[in-house]
């Protein structure tokens, strides 16, 4: 067991304000695997006020240089790949080989980006005028447990890029990459204050990152709950506020879509992280005609899944993070055979020999309609839902009819993929497993969220617009 006694404020390591402690929990052990401060408000006060204190050296600091320590930091970041994706594994239960490539990849490309950014992106424009772009100053970043290190990254080194300092909060579930993530940065020799980190639980260190007059803006990724709880907290100070929140996301396959490759592609996509990620295919909407192909199509996929210890050779599915994940996500399966969804695979049940860790059963229902409660309710597990469609009309219409729209999938014959994906009311659809790009906006309509991340518009997240008559 490690453990973190001291948190870091002003460039250095310092002891909490209080004795508290909270324990990080194996995931697929359920033994304690670190333990980590419990702060206070008082943390957050000291950690704001040397933010504010660091902001005018670091926003005057020329955007190429913020740009060259942030590379630094990816570097050192690969360097430690290895060591990092272990911690993952153990924080969150990703098998091991996909935490070193994407829970830690894309934390370590996140950096890149920002780094490459700060030294391309035109901060100011004299085509009509002089029009400035200017850091905003303190931002407050707490993130989540599903994805840590990257959604450090999409908040920290943008925000660092744009040249304004931060407070981070990361989840106390999965914090131990982010003692790293400080550890490197101290090392590194950013100016003191430029970069705090505070561990604690949300209702007590984040509701008062969220809410501090001296926070300039506040980015939160978490449940669309908590979103409301940290726009409400924001709303006294009219501070900007940015939120990545939850999902619900459709893969409308059409009937001439390739659907032996775009099944399984899809129940992946649906099951990626056991499930614990805000962007999940999670409703497969397809053509009633062809519902019983779709059904063993995914069927088989699901069942392909070799779901176990995320260290062990060979798994493909990992517990989730928590116990209380655990038992929610079986609650929705659960519900799902309640309200008459009929089950293709998996179940309530643990998965055979794995009665300890947080394992589910990689599951699919059928038959499914759009009052179904597993229809409508984000449920961050392995858990695929099919709704059979008899128009393209009626496939778009329930592609849009939750509350969220975060991410969608389209696929069929080109041109008519393109024109549904144009109708899916989303901040990011795939049409026909195209391309992902790491710089790509990610961000939601509706109740998915505000604003954008990664990429030129998550830089311009972190700044303020000025006109200048010169």
């Amino acid at each position: 067991m490690t453990t973190f006694d001291k948190l870091y404020i002003d460039g250095a390591w310092v002891a909490p304000s209080g004795t508290d402690t909270l324990e990080v929990i194996d995931s697929a052990t359920e033994e304690v695997f670190a333990t980590i401060p419990a702060g206070t408000p008082d943390d957050i006060d000291r950690a704001v006020a040397a933010a504010k204190a660091a902001f005018p050296g670091w926003s005057e600091t020329s955007a190429p240089e913020r740009g060259k320590l942030l590379l630094r930091v990816a570097e050192e970041l690969e360097a430690r790949r290895d060591e990092i994706a272990d911690v993952m594994t153990h924080e969150v239960g990703m098998p091991k080989p996909l935490s070193a490539a994407i829970q830690v990849g894309t934390g370590i490309s996140a950096f890149r980006n920002a780094s490459e950014l700060a030294s391309t992106y035109r901060f100011e424009d004299d085509s009509e005028g002089l029009v400035v772009r200017e850091p905003i100053g303190v931002v407050g970043c707490i993130t989540p447990w599903n994805y840590p290190l990257n959604q450090i990254g999409a908040k920290v080194a943008y925000a660092l890029a744009a040249g304004c300092t931060v407070v981070l909060k990361p989840s106390e579930v999965a914090p131990v990459n982010a003692f790293i993530l400080a550890e490197i940065i101290d090392d590194l020799g950013f100016p003191p204050g430029v970069f705090n980190l505070v561990t604690g639980l949300g209702p007590v260190v984040g509701e008062a990152l969220a809410g501090h007059p001296d926070v300039d803006m506040v980015s939160f990724t978490g449940s669309t709950r908590a979103g409301r709880r940290v726009s409400e907290l924001a709303a006294p100070t009219i501070k900007r506020v940015a939120l990545e929140l939850g999902g619900k996301s459709p893969n409308v396959l059409l009937d001439d879509a390739d659907f032996e490759k775009m099944v399984p592609a899809g129940v992946g996509a649906a099951y990626a992280n056991s499930g614990q990620t805000c962007s999940a295919l999670t409703r497969m909407i397809v053509p009633r005609s062809r519902l019983a192909e779709v059904e063993e199509l995914a069927k088989q996929a699901a069942e392909s899944y070799v779901v176990g210890d995320p260290f062990a050779e060979g798994t493909t599915l990992g517990p989730l993070v928590s116990g209380v994940q655990r038992e929610r996500v079986r609650g929705y399966i659960q519900k799902g055979l309640d309200e008459g969804a009929t089950l293709v695979t998996g179940g309530a049940d643990a998965p055979e020999g794995l009665e300890q860790g947080f394992f589910v059963k990689p599951t699919v229902f059928s038959n499914v309609t759009t009052d179904m409660t597993i229809a409508q309710e984000e449920i961050f597990g392995p858990v695929l839902v099919l709704i059979p469609y008899d128009s393209d009309e009626e496939a778009v219409e329930i592609a849009n009819d939750t509350v969220y729209g975060l991410a969608g999938a389209v696929a069929g014959s080109d041109e008519r993929a393109k024109a549904v994906a144009r109708r899916i009311r989303a901040g990011q659809v795939r049409v026909n497993a195209g391309g992902y790009f790491p710089a790509a906006p990610f961000g939601g309509y509706k109740q998915s969220g505000l604003g954008r991340e990664h990429g030129a518009h998550g830089l311009e997240e972190f700044l303020e617009v000025k006109a200048l008559f010169v």
